[in-house]
This record gives C-alpha cells, sequence and structure tokens, in this order.
C-alpha cells in the first residue's frame, strides 16, 4: 500500500483540522486517550488476526475498533448523551462491523471542495506564500503544481475523485466554492465544471452538481448570476453573509441581501445555500448569526434557504435549547419560531464541518443533531462534509451510521432516535427534495455508471490515506488568513 504502510493513521480521524475559516480547536484529554486506544487495540487485533495493522484499519473491523475505543475513552471522562452504537465483537468479526457501518444508504454530500493546484490564483500570490500548505503531510502528492506549490496537487480534481467518490461511499456531491474576491479565487466556476466534464466523462451522470458563488456586496457578483445559472447549470447559490471586500458583511433582509434573493427568484434558481455559523472572527460577527433566516424564509417562501454549518459555531458547546443564546444552533431555532417557520418548512440545515466537529463530543453531538431533526425537521437536515478540507468522508458517514441518542436524551429533550430510515433522509433523501436530480440517476445510472464499476474494482484492494487536508496549527490557520482566504 502506496498510503501509511505502517498503520499510524486511524480511519476514523481526530485530530485538529479545520476548513480554514475557523482557528483549529485543541483536542482534549479524551480524545488523545480515544486515540491511543484505538492504535493499541488496532496493533492487537490485527496479531490476532494475523494481518498487518494497516490491512486491519483498511478493514470494516478498523473503523469499528477505532470507534469503540472513542466510546470507552468518552464514557471516563463524562456522561454521555449519545454513543456509537455498535457491538464489541465488531471489532474481530468483519461482517459484524460492516453490519453496521457499511449499510448502502445513498448519500448525496451537499458540500464538497477542492483546488485547482494550477489555476490563475497561483500567479498573483506574494512572494513565499504557501497557502493550504499543511497538505504537505501527504507525500505522494505529484507536483502537478509549480514549483513551492506541488503540495497542492492534495487537493485538486483527482485527488477529489478519489477521496469522494472511491473512498467513501458518496454517491453524489455538490461542488462549493470559499469566499474569496473574484481575482483570488482558489476554485473558479470554470475549473469547477471542468472537474465535473472529468466525473461526466466516467459516466457519472450527474454525480457533481455545482453552486455558483455569489457574493452580493461586491461590485459586478449580481451580474455575474446570469451567466452561472444560463452557462453552467448552477443548482444553487452560494453566499457568506459575514463576508465582504471591505471586511463587512451583510443581512439577507436588508438592500443587499433582497436584491440577491430577488435576482435568484427571477432567474429561477430557487436553492440558496448561505454559510451561517462558523464565524470568521469578531469583525462583522453578527452577520454570521442566524438572526436573519426566519425572517427571510417568511418574506420568500418559494425560496430554499439551505444553511450550511446549520450556524454551528465551533469550540461553543452545544447544549439543550435555549432561547437566550444569540448564536450557534440555537439562534438558528429562535429565527425560525419567531417568525413561525415551521419543521419541514423552506429552511434546510446542512452538516459540513458541524458533525465533523459534533462527532468528537457525544453529548454535543446528540444535543446538536437532536435540536436540527426536532425544529428544523427529519425532512430538512442535509448531509454535507466539507471535504476534501478533511480529507475522505468515509469516517465521517461511518460514525453517523453507528452515532445515536441515548434513551435518556431522547425523553428529557423530545430528541427523535435515529432509526435507518432516519439515516438515510439525512444521507441523501432529504437533498433530492431541494437539489433537482432526475428519478432515473439514482435508480439507474448511480448504480450501474462507470464510477460504480471503478469503485467496486478498487474496493477489492482499498489504499485510503486517512490523511486530513486543512490547517491543523493556529500558525497554519494564520498563515492561510494572512494569504487572504
Amino acid at each position: 500500500m502506496a498510503h501509511d504502510p505502517d498503520g499510524t493513521r486511524l480511519p476514523i480521524k481526530l485530530d485538529t483540522t479545520t476548513n480554514g475559516e475557523f482557528a483549529p480547536i485543541p483536542l482534549a484529554r479524551s480524545h488523545y486517550q480515544a486515540r491511543a486506544e484505538a492504535i493499541a487495540a488496532a496493533t492487537h487485533n490485527a496479531k490476532r488476526l494475523a494481518i498487518s495493522r494497516r490491512s486491519f484499519l483498511v478493514s470494516a473491523c478498523g473503523a469499528a475498533t477505532t470507534l469503540l475505543a472513542m466510546n470507552r475513552a468518552y464514557a471516563t471522562h463524562g456522561p454521555r448523551g449519545s454513543s456509537f452504537e455498535l457491538p464489541a465483537e465488531a471489532a474481530l468479526d468483519t461482517q459484524l462491523a460492516r453490519s453496521t457501518l457499511d449499510t448502502g444508504e445513498f448519500i448525496f454530500d451537499v458540500q464538497g471542495h477542492f483546488v485547482d493546484p494550477t489555476g490563475a490564483w497561483t500567479q498573483s500570490l506574494p512572494a513565499g506564500a504557501q497557502p493550504f500548505r499543511s497538505t504537505a503531510q501527504n507525500k505522494s502528492c505529484a507536483a502537478l503544481a509549480q514549483p513551492g506549490l506541488a503540495y497542492l496537487s492534495c487537493l485538486n480534481g483527482e485527488a477529489f475523485i478519489k477521496d469522494v467518490f472511491l473512498d467513501s461511499d458518496t454517491d453524489l456531491c455538490v461542488l462549493s466554492f470559499v469566499p474569496s474576491t473574484r481575482r483570488g479565487e482558489p476554485l473558479t466556476i470554470e475549473e469547477a465544471a471542468a472537474t465535473a466534464n472529468i466525473v461526466e466523462r466516467m459516466q457519472g451522470t450527474h454525480r457533481l452538481l455545482l453552486h455558483g458563488r455569489v457574493n452580493p456586496n461586491q461590485d459586478g457578483d449580481l451580474d455575474t448570476m446570469d451567466m452561472l445559472a444560463e452557462k453552467y447549470k448552477v443548482a444553487a447559490w452560494k453566499t457568506y453573509t459575514q463576508y465582504g471586500p471591505d471586511g463587512k458583511g451583510f443581512f439577507l433582509d436588508d438592500d443587499v441581501g433582497v436584491a440577491f434573493i430577488e435576482k435568484a427568484r427571477k432567474l429561477r434558481v430557487h436553492n440558496i445555500a448561505v454559510h451561517k455559523g462558523l464565524p470568521f472572527g469578531q469583525r462583522s460577527y453578527e452577520h454570521s448569526t442566524c438572526v436573519d433566516i426566519g425572517r427571510v424564509a417568511k418574506r420568500f417562501p418559494d425560496v430554499n434557504f439551505l444553511i450550511y454549518h446549520s450556524g454551528f459555531v465551533a469550540g461553543a458547546a452545544e447544549g439543550p435549547y435555549d432561547p437566550k443564546r444569540t448564536d450557534g444552533i440555537d439562534a438558528l431555532i429562535t429565527s425560525l419560531r419567531e417568525n413561525n417557520v415551521r419543521p419541514g418548512g423552506n429552511v434546510y440545515a446542512e452538516l459540513g464541518s458541524t458533525w465533523r466537529f459534533l462527532m468528537r463530543d457525544p453529548d454535543a453531538a446528540a444535543h446538536g443533531i437532536g435540536k436540527l431533526l426536532k425544529h428544523v425537521g427529519e425532512d430538512n437536515v442535509l448531509w454535507g462534509t466539507d471535504s476534501i478540507w478533511y480529507g475522505s468522508p468515509q469516517d465521517q458517514i461511518q460514525a453517523f451510521r453507528a452515532f445515536q441518542i441515548s434513551d435518556a436524551f431522547a425523553e428529557k429533550h423530545g430528541y427523535p432516535k435515529l432509526t435507518p430510515a432516519l439515516r438515510a433522509k439525512v444521507f441523501g433523501r432529504n437533498a433530492l427534495r431541494v437539489y433537482a436530480v432526475p428519478d432515473d440517476v439514482v435508480r439507474k445510472h448511480v448504480p450501474r455508471d462507470r464510477v460504480a464499476r471503478e469503485r467496486d474494482a478498487y474496493r477489492h484492494a482499498p489504499d485510503p490515506t486517512f490523511a486530513t487536508l486543512g490547517p491543523k496549527t493556529r500558525r497554519e490557520f494564520l498563515r492561510l488568513r494572512a494569504w487572504g482566504a
């Protein structure tokens, strides 16, 4: 195996990686304990099965062993509002592990990212700048970029396709964008469309949908919406209300925001994906909250508002719903309640980065997921992973398959238990309500196209990296921020 032959990386990734929009959050003692226990258990179990540790970790038993170690470590550091529900025997029994972790749901990831390592943006970087430098940990990256930036190929379209469509069970994905000026964007719509065409050449019909990124408070951006709708047939608009070229954001119901929504309606692309939560800092913090969501959802009932990150604030614990809290998931719930936007309405909560962070804290996970299902609606929570900043999303998929809210939390707070049917909704069925995908794509093409055939062939000898690609330290994060991303 080319990647991590000694088996030093765990299949369920516990580290400080972020998507670059917030500073890395240090690991707690329980996380270090979980990692140590998982490596020790994997070493022991691999010897029992007479295989290498790397081979064991690549198997379903490796993922089960890691999740079971997380359960044990978390239980020693406080109460558990949730856990990863799988039998202890799954650590050594492949079929038992697969019965929980490889359950075959249709998976529609509504937030994916990559970077073009040869794009025009690299020509305007300051001397010595190395954005996304933390990707250099992956020694297998080919030298596809200009000198000094070769590591960026870890984030390119080919890496994206391997991580998302081969090393994970993802069936469809929406390719999204990061906040930046037009000149500095690390992925243009043209480059995104080129990667979509790569997937098309693999006969992966409509496996990759595109966002059209719009900063309505940036001169000329509203004018580009016509081209994005006509030429690229974008599936939704992506915007960042906290972002602006001068550092000042906007609300969706101020003059800037309303003009944007009206233009979207005129172009008949009625999905608006808005980044809420994961604040970039204190500047324009108020625009990162969900205070405006209920107001615009009530005002524009024909528009679907897809709340990317669900308002979640990394580093601020999610507990029971608190109407006094003015940010986080609670602020989204309050905004909906104050404007009588009921569960199942035109507001959808997306889990990119949110689930990845929640899955390392059982109580926060139970509250975060439970509140969204209860107050936004079981039909209105969307699966997203923010990958490939976090590497392949397979670990997030496996963790959610095993995740269960405790009986005590469900009874006390009115949270639903996670049944197979509810998981299937979150994993993909809900996204089909808002992203227009022809029925025959799901029924015919996805199970039998070339992507499916290549995935089946690859799974006979898989070689996942188990690597994460976003910034992991405050220094890496500040370096990225200084570059201007």
